[in-house]
């Protein structure tokens, strides 16, 4: 027998609580299908699986909170036989609208507990939304702060931190956004949030200590680069999901999936691998008018990349002043895996490639 197990769901959290299967005893499953739907202090999490078999027992029920390692299920790998007991009588069971069971997904709201107002007792949209209303907004957003105090008090606490800033001239790269964006569509320009993260992305290729894990004393580089997002969230608090594989997508693509990953952190609907997988963090605050920020790393990862707003400012060059848009840059590193000359060069690596747009 194969355990499915509750991965993990990111640093700060290490416990979910169960709101539905998408599997039942019987079904075939294979590496990447979304199986469960778990809810977290940040989230409601698509619950992926990594391996193959078929489904033989669910032994977490919805409404169930579980840490992290878990198991949730059990699967019958290759050559074992599958024993599937014969589906028991379902009980009655109130009738709830499809619009009604996807929404309280969204929200995080257990459909069982719900009074339902409609016919027969059924649960509606607005019932959903009043509960919702009533308690999880208030409950989300104190778990969510709890969850980010215990992981940055414990980054702060166990990390040597050392930290780097650098101004960066951006009209090369302005310049090249203007004349790509006149030959696109409105809905697929690109924004210079792109540029930044594919060339962070980059210089991780370059600069492996800075792409990985601090894990049993040890730092452990990761092949991958994945990097994670910080976005915040309508209803208060931050989240860092990652964009997989960003150094070897188009910037077409990387900014579809930027957008994409946005709008579903701010709808509750990541997925598992999305928030336990992000190999350096990056924080772009330009939009909120910050000219500089200095992040705070998230651990395991031992990096995280910041950026400012992007303002014209004065530009001294081979003796002579003029005005230029230019971003200021910051790196929060570990001091355990890299030093300052490392991080310099690391800031300088993603300096130039913002100076070459069209080789990104």
């Amino acid at each position: 027998m194969i355990e499915f197990k509750l991965p993990s769901l990111g640093a700060d959290m290490d416990e979910g609580r169960l709101v539905e299967w998408k599997v039942k005893p019987g079904d075939p499953v294979k590496r990447g299908d979304v199986v469960a739907v778990v809810d977290t202090s940040k989230a409601a999490v698509d619950v992926e699986i990594w391996q193959e078999g078929i489904v033989q027992s669910l032994l977490v029920q919805p409404g169930e909170t579980v840490p992290v390692g878990t198991v949730l299920a059990l699967l019958s790998g290759e050559g074992e036989a599958a024993v599937v007991p014969a589906p028991a009588p379902s009980p009655a069971r109130r009738p709830v609208s499809p619009l009604a069971r996807k929404r309280a997904r969204e929200l995080g709201v257990d459909i069982e507990r719900i009074e339902g107002t409609g016919p027969s007792g059924s649960v509606t949209e607005q019932d959903v939304a009043r509960a919702a209303e009533a308690s999880a907004p208030v409950d989300r957003q104190a778990q969510m702060r709890q969850a980010i105090a215990a992981a940055m008090s414990r980054s702060k606490r166990e990390i040597p931190h050392y930290y780097l800033g650098e101004t960066i001239p951006l009209a090369t790269a302005a310049a090249w956004l203007t004349a790509c964006n006149a030959e696109r569509p409105v809905a697929e320009r690109l924004l210079m949030a792109a540029l930044q993260l594919k060339a962070v992305a980059l210089a991780c290729r370059e600069f492996p200590d800075m792409n990985g894990f601090w894990r049993d004393g040890a730092y452990v580089a990761s092949s991958a680069i994945h990097p994670g997002v910080a976005i915040s969230l309508r209803s208060g608090g931050l989240i860092a999901p990652a964009i997989h594989d960003a150094a070897d997508k188009p910037l077409g693509t990387l900014m579809r999936d930027l957008t994409d990953l946005v709008r579903r952190a701010r709808s509750g609907s990541l997925r598992s691998s999305e928030l336990s997988e992000p190999t350096i963090t990056v924080t772009n605050l330009g939009d909120q008018g910050v000219e500089s920020v200095f992040g705070v790393i998230y651990p395991p990862q031992v990096a995280l990349v910041g950026f400012g707003r992007i303002a014209e400012r004065p530009w001294a060059e081979n003796g002579s002043l003029s005005i230029r848009p230019t971003v200021s840059a910051s790196l929060s590193a570990d001091h355990r895996v890299s030093d300052g000359h490392r991080g310099a060069l690391f800031l300088a690596d993603i300096r130039e490639l913002l100076q070459h747009p069209e080789r990104l």
